[in-house]
């Protein structure tokens, strides 16, 4: 698990920031999302989330970008576990 920071800026270029525990990239994206829709701030499709971990490394990924992968195949059984737990968790259809 890691300790990760995500952002993003919306159409009124107001910065949205959570920190959220996550084991990867496209985990991170999804336990943000789901925070900002609690909070009525979920980002546009095209919006950039912006991941930064303690090293600091920062990715960034479009939350459309979340959802083609959340859709994708997946390339083994662990794999398949955890995209139908991330769809579950943002109520994301296959």
């Amino acid at each position: 698990m890691s300790h990760c920071l995500v952002s993003y800026l919306d159409l009124d270029g107001i910065r949205h920031s959570v920190e959220v525990e996550a084991q990867s990239l496209y985990e991170a994206a999804c336990l943000a999302i789901k925070v900002f829709r609690e909070h009525d701030c979920e980002p546009a499709p095209l919006s950039k989330l912006e991941i930064t971990i303690p090293n600091p490394v920062t990715h960034e990924v479009t939350y459309k970008k979340v959802v083609e992968w959340l859709r994708s195949g997946a390339k083994s059984p662990k794999d398949v576990i955890e995209k139908d737990r991330l769809r579950e968790l943002i109520e994301i259809e296959k």
